[in-house]
């Protein structure tokens, strides 16, 4: 081992007390140095763990922190600490901490601030002694700040103690210093990899490198691009996408660590301990450009100073305060940039020269600094090792991990000892544990966390899910639920602190046994209400991991909760109380909702797969919605006790067309019963008044000729009012003794809006490429004729009959205020569309050279090409790959909105007067236009069993048999021509 910087105390472990500063690098000559297994420094000593568990300190002893009494100035063993495996030692400034391979800690020094952690305020403990606050604790980390300690527990806890001035403690305001450890709740949930003390500033690091700073921050030692002191932890976001590995503190600078070696360094510079060529502060992480091309893979801070280890040269560097002799450059001046310790360094991989005396160079296995010192253990040369590598260690004491050795130990424990299902519990009942075991490390994807990224192989939860349902582990199982129904379901707070502490809501849907309706209200459903108590940002973050998930966990998410619906209402009367089955079904409700809006989004699964058919079994739809539509109109309706007060019609995405359908007729029903009561009250007042010509017809009657079906259409609907239209429809043809059941009125729209549809108009153009109608760029008639379509297509829905419009999908998506988009344009005019998509997807940069396009459109007018300028200027604005996307949305906008806008606006204007209103929020476009058009899934079978035969005719007469059987052999374009033929005897 060998050793450099301050002395004076004997802390060196040097037994000759004239050697008060060390400047270069000396061998330890102490009889265990060859046995040395790490090394911790105070201000004015040093504590020794050996490979065997054994403690020995030197040093100063004022406040007893050497652990013994000792006078002499080499090393002395701390005996109280015999046989109590230790196997990690952390130095204050005149306190001491060691950990033991049970998880307990130990503390002994000064203890005026409180940093010994035995809930007791004592100046000096001059022997080790127990911090029984964590025995319930297994620790796996501890670091010493001057005056204040952090620990490490498995289950990812962390806990702090000792002095606070500065907040280092991240317990918030209002906290002075602790003399027993507290819960750092703020970082709960996130899976940590190390926690580290400064001087009076503290950092803890996520196993994905997210870095969290809080305490004194007046030289910037936070990287927090300011000087303000923090009693939180914050999040150093620069750092984020570093892929930050390892933090090592001074008393007031930072350095860390990434993975690809890279060293970046922030906080006081003014002795150059930032090795930034300057002995300017930095407030922001900033990388060591001198070691830029070489990788770290070794970092070490003492209180002013740095150490840096690159091995593939073997070398240390220094930088930073000299004034002890701490750089063991041969100097006691400072160093503001990297500087190799003088010594002969080799890497273990390479040969060393015979004519090289071995006891002059050296091959680093390990580096220790702190204070105003640094130790270095080295590799034997007849037998060199490779250096540890901060980068790779596979022993470090992360947050614990889930995983399949895991379980196979605890299977083990449970078997030989009951007593050890305390700690698995409290291991299976962390979030912070679940949300670090199934990392992405492919390609170390999961350090790309963030907002959009989840970093989870989605793959390993499935297969330990699935591993965890075997008989083999039924007993770990049992302690699985109790740890979620208990304890970690709900704990999930409302607002995380970061991205990382998210994971659990994407881990969890995957237990296999949430989809067990026996754990629907212990499991499944409290779930849901933790997901829904999540503020808007984590919300948020939620919405964008499940649109990244792949389509199958989606809809496995859906199809729980649909279930979980089912349930509910299948046992509402004998499950539970009305008010938990009001909480509960509507937390299931308002789950799918939100998945709902996020599948809208990005489409993983058909909208159809959020449909519950159950429903119209379940629920007494007429009813639900009467319920909803009174509580839309404001007339907010209070259930009974017996009664639960949720509507699912507030959630129609659950409702299939059937039942859409339903509530559409209960919607019209209850409107006409409404006009036709209205207008029967008036009658009543005029036969009173004694004014009978007065009196209004309860139906909306419209008299038209047949030779002038337009003009008399629209004569008749002016002369009505809106009420008027919400009455049932009856056409009388003039001349005509037709009674109109409804075939009367299938009729005339079929001749209304084929004479409205005729091209010698101009209202509207067919695109060939899709037999589909859409209207005209200029029209010279008069805007209510569009006016009059849309009415009659509102009244066709409102009086349930169906229309032949061929429309595209963003006519109904408009009416429903939905954006059209290019898929929309590939739908009406597929040429146009598949051009545009060429135009996305081309990969070269030559846009402008290869497409020629600026912002305008050439659109024809009576024969004549006409340039439409998509934006103002247009014709002047070049397409280029930059703008690409710019440009196709103005085109969709041109087509869809600007060229068509005061068409539309008449059109839509008589649409919605008669069929607008809350009901329309119930429908998809796709539902809306099934409900317009029929739909294009035809059922010829149920058209069979379906007819009705009048006269002597059945089901079984030779005529009706001849008929369906000739009828099925048609093909589908002429069976449809056949029933357009002959649909008064079909409708």
């Amino acid at each position: 081992m060998l050793c450099w910087g301050h002395s004076a105390f004997g802390q060196l472990g040097f037994n000759h007390g004239s050697l008060t500063i060390a400047p270069e690098p000396q061998i330890a000559t102490f009889p265990l140095s060859n046995v040395i297994k790490q090394v911790a420094c105070g201000e004015h000593h040093s504590v020794f763990l050996l490979e065997d568990g054994d403690v020995y300190s030197c040093g100063c002893n004022s406040a007893g922190q050497l652990g013994h009494d000792h006078e002499d100035v080499t090393l002395g063993y701390v005996n109280v600490l015999a046989n109590k495996e230790i196997i990690h030692v952390a130095c204050g400034q005149a306190h001491n901490v060691a950990l033991n391979s049970q998880g307990q800690l130990f503390s002994w020094g000064a203890g005026s601030e409180g940093q010994l952690g035995h809930s007791t305020i004592e100046d000096s403990v001059p022997v080790p002694r127990l911090i029984k606050k964590l025995n319930q604790q297994r620790v796996l980390q501890v670091s010493c700040g001057n005056q204040h300690c952090l620990a490490l527990s498995d289950d990812g806890q962390l806990f702090t103690w000792g002095q606070n001035n500065h907040g280092q403690l991240g317990l918030g305001h209002g906290f002075t210093q602790q003399s027993s450890p507290q819960r750092v709740k703020s970082l709960e949930g996130i899976p940590l990899a190390q926690v580290t003390a400064g001087g009076y500033h503290s950092f803890a690091l996520s196993l994905s490198g997210a870095v969290f700073g809080w305490g004194k921050n007046a030289s910037g030692q936070l990287g927090l691009n300011d000087e303000q002191v923090r009693v939180s932890p914050c999040h150093v976001k620069p750092l984020r996408s570093q892929k930050v590995v390892y933090i090592s503190c001074g008393e007031e600078h930072t350095a860390v660590l990434t993975k690809t070696g890279g060293l970046f360094t922030f906080g006081a510079g003014d002795h150059g301990q930032l090795g930034h060529d300057s002995l300017h502060n930095e407030i922001n992480p900033r990388r060591v450009l001198e070691l830029m091309g070489s990788e770290v893979s070794q970092i070490a801070c003492g209180r002013q100073h740095t150490i840096a280890f690159v091995p593939s040269s073997g070398i240390l560097y220094a930088f930073g305060c000299g004034e002890h002799g701490q750089l063991g450059t041969g100097y006691t001046r400072n160093v503001i940039c990297p500087t190799p310790v003088k010594w002969r360094w080799f890497p273990h991989n390479v040969q060393i020269p015979p004519s090289v005396e071995l006891s002059s160079c050296s091959i680093i296995k390990h580096v220790f600094s702190g204070w105003n010192k640094t130790f270095v253990i080295c590799s034997k040369s007849d037998r060199p090792e490779p250096a540890d590598d901060f980068r790779f260690c596979k022993n470090r004491n992360y947050t614990s991990l889930i995983n399949d050795e895991t379980i196979d130990l605890w299977r083990q424990k449970v078997i030989d000892n009951s007593n050890s299902m305390n700690g698995i519990v409290q291991t299976l009942s962390s979030s912070a544990c679940w949300n670090g075991s199934f990392l992405d490390n492919k390609n170390d994807e999961h350090f790309k966390t963030s907002p959009k990224i989840p970093g989870l192989d989605m793959s390993s939860i499935k297969v330990l899910f699935e591993k965890l349902m075997n008989a083999h582990h039924s007993r770990l199982l049992e302690q699985i639920l109790k740890g979620f129904e208990s304890f970690l379901i709900p704990q999930l707070p409302s607002s995380p602190p970061d991205v990382e502490a998210m994971r659990i809501y994407i881990i969890l849907p995957e237990f296999p046994l949430l989809q067990d309706s026996k754990y629907y209200i212990t499991l499944t459903l409290p779930l849901a209400m933790a997901i829904l108590r999540l503020d808007t940002n984590p919300s948020k973050v939620l919405d964008n991991w499940w649109s990244q998930v792949c389509p199958e966990y989606f809809f496995r998410l859906i199809d729980l909760y649909k279930g979980a619906v089912v349930y509910l209402l299948n046992g509402r009367k004998t499950l539970l109380i009305p008010v938990l089955f009001t909480s509960y079904i509507t937390a299931a409700l308002r789950l799918l909702e939100k998945m709902h809006k996020v599948n809208v989004k990005v489409q993983h699964v058909d909208h159809d797969k959020f449909y519950i058919p159950e429903i119209s079994s379940l629920v007494d739809i007429q009813e639900d919605y009467l319920m909803w539509f009174l509580n839309q109109a404001g007339l907010k309706v209070r259930p009974s006790i017996m009664q639960d007060s949720v509507t699912i019609c507030s959630y129609p995405f659950v409702f299939d067309a059937q039942a859409k359908t339903k509530m559409l007729q209960t919607d019209a029903e209850l409107q006409m019963q409404v006009a036709i009561n209205g207008a029967n009250l008036q009658n009543v007042f005029m036969l009173l008044s004694l004014e009978p010509m007065l009196a209004k017809n309860p139906y909306l009657v419209l008299h038209v000729r047949r030779t002038s079906l337009v003009a008399d259409a629209l004569r008749e609907l002016s002369i009505h009012s809106d009420i008027d239209l919400k009455k049932p429809l009856k056409v009388i043809f003039d001349g005509e003794e037709a009674v109109d059941d409804g075939g009367v009125t299938k009729e005339f729209f079929l001749l209304l809006l084929k004479e409205l549809l005729n091209p010698i108009y101009g209202m509207f153009t067919v695109y060939p490429d899709s037999n589909l109608l859409w209207f005209s760029d200029i029209c010279f008639v008069e805007h209510n004729w569009f006016h009059l379509i849309g009415i009659m297509c509102g009244l066709a829905i409102y009086n349930f009959t169906v229309v032949d419009l061929h429309f595209p999908l963003v006519l109904y998506k408009k009416l429903l205020n939905v954006p059209a988009t290019l898929e929309d344009l590939k739908e009406l005019s597929p040429t146009e569309g598949r051009s545009l998509q060429e135009l996305l997807d081309y990969p070269a940069e030559d846009v402008e050279e290869t497409f020629c396009l600026n912002f305008a459109i050439l659109r024809e007018s009576y024969g004549l090409m006409e340039m439409k300028p998509l934006v103002p200027g247009g014709d002047k604005i070049t397409v280029n790959r930059d703008n690409r996307k710019e440009f196709v949305d103005s085109y969709v906008n041109y087509v869809f909105n600007q060229s068509i806008q005061e068409w539309y606006e008449a059109f839509s204007t008589g649409f919605l007067k008669v069929c607008g209103g809350k009901i329309l929020e119930l429908f998809q476009p796709s539902e809306l236009r099934a409900m317009v058009v029929g739909s294009s899934n035809y059922n010829w079978q149920e058209l069979e069993e379906s007819a009705v035969y009048k006269g002597e005719y059945t089901t079984a007469h030779p005529t009706v048999r001849m008929f369906w059987e000739t009828f099925h052999e048609f093909p589908l374009e002429k069976k449809k021509r056949f029933l357009c033929k002959f649909k008064h005897c079909f409708f």
